[in-house]
């Protein structure tokens, strides 16, 4: 059975392992079915090569010797002797369910909580704002009330007459802006009628 694995990183006793063409520290080492064949190394650069130090049989030690992830922070190390050489490095983490709730937390957190944060406040605005708004016309009536009755106050103040009637702008002539006329009847209690000419409103226009 075929066999693979992915390295991050590899030293032989201590000395840094990777693509011999470019150098590139991350590479995968694969065996074929037969446990004396030569691993046959490829990096993410397209370069390949065939290793005779390691073969099917060395990659199935390394998978058994890995230590494995239990937790988000742990790096799955292996470390072999292969012909007195100390094979010693780091292979690609593989998933853990440790994993699979980081990146629900990081989605939770980076996704969908900013957007339901954002939601929320839209709603927010929708229901305080007209709320605000009328407060703020409330404050501003209650400050113009507050602001007359100083300047009234600072001008000595004034005493309102209960009697008083504003004259109408355009005085209707028949009723010379009383908006009504004085009857005398026997017959009816009533001692006014309205003026027909202004409808009873003392002007016209």
């Amino acid at each position: 059975m075929a066999i693979s694995l992915k390295i991050v990183q590899a030293t032989i006793d201590g000395i840094p392992y990777g693509c011999p063409e470019c150098g590139s520290a991350a590479f995968t080492l694969d065996g074929h079915w037969l446990d004396g064949s030569p691993a046959r190394g490829n990096c993410p650069n397209s370069h390949s090569w065939e290793n005779p130090l390691i073969d099917s049989a060395d990659l199935k030690r390394i998978k058994a010797a890995s230590s494995g992830r239990q937790r988000i922070e742990d790096e799955d190390t292996f470390e072999i002797t292969i012909g007195g050489a100390v094979l010693a490095g780091v292979l690609y983490p593989e998933l853990t369910p440790e994993d699979v709730k980081a990146v629900g937390r990081i989605y939770w957190r980076k996704l969908i909580k900013p957007a339901l944060r954002k939601q929320k406040r839209r709603a927010v605005r929708a229901v305080t704002s007209p709320i605000k708004q009328a407060a703020r016309n409330g404050v501003a009536a209650a400050q113009a009330g507050a602001l007359e009755a100083a300047w009234t106050t600072q001008a000595g103040g004034y005493e309102p007459d209960p009697d008083y009637a504003p004259e109408p702008i355009n005085p209707c002539p028949a009723c010379r802006g009383k908006g009504h006329h004085a009857i005398e009847s026997r017959l009816h209690t009533t001692t006014t009628v309205r003026c027909s000419v202004c409808h009873g409103t003392g002007e016209i226009d």
